[in-house]
């Protein structure tokens, strides 16, 4: 099974960006692994693994914000597709306007 985390903490006051950099590095140190900014997965072996690991997360919450949880099982999380464009750059990658002095 998977626990994954979604949040989306506001972070404008020194003291919100505390709270957030506390709830990240309270993940990290659980053994999350970042998926995209502030989505987070970690493996549990059971159902039970993942309940505590619910309830954990949920006892070190931020008390601003918004926290979500979802349990999934492994075959759901291996069916994620990933989508990936083309990166575009108003960059021009050539030394035809190169100037030497």
């Amino acid at each position: 099974m998977r626990v994954l985390v979604f949040f989306d903490l506001p972070s404008v006051t020194t003291s919100e960006q505390r709270e957030y950099r506390k709830f990240r590095k309270f993940l990290v140190k659980s053994g999350f692994i970042m998926l995209q900014e502030s989505v987070y997965c970690k493996l549990a072996l059971n159902a039970t693994v993942a309940n505590s690991i619910v309830e954990k997360v949920k006892r070190n919450k931020p008390k601003e914000g918004i926290v979500q949880l979802l349990t999934i099982t492994e075959k759901q999380f291996s069916k994620m597709e990933f989508v990936v464009g083309e990166k575009k750059t108003d960059f021009v990658d050539s030394d035809e306007r190169l100037v030497v002095l």
